[in-house]
């Protein structure tokens, strides 16, 4: 499967700002085919979780509300340059995507 996150994140003063932007379809399952009238299945992104250097420093539970291509953006004390940050991502049907990046 091709990349579907991509991330930035840079320390200052003590606090890392992280920023990912991931692709993907995001369906709520309410949505009809224009062509063909039938609803389209719900493919959400259920669980966000970011690591530094390993340990889980944030984890997002989302559901249907979610726009498509969803962007998120946290912060949290501590990394520093040259640290790693992994953002991973888990679906409804059971597909899931990682990538990891180095602070800046």
């Amino acid at each position: 499967m091709a990349a579907t996150i991509k991330i930035r994140a840079k320390a200052k003063g003590g606090v890392t700002t992280v920023k990912a932007l991931m692709n993907h379809p995001m369906e709520t399952g309410l949505r009809k085919d224009k062509k063909t009238g039938n609803k389209i299945p719900a493919h959400f992104i259920q669980e966000v979780v970011a690591e530094h250097n390993g340990k889980v420093v944030m984890t997002a539970y989302w559901g249907t509300a979610i726009s498509k291509n969803p962007y998120i953006s946290f912060k949290f004390a501590g990394g520093n340059k040259g640290d790693k940050i992994k953002i991973s991502w888990v679906d409804n049907q059971g597909q899931s995507d990682s990538r990891e990046a180095t602070i800046k």
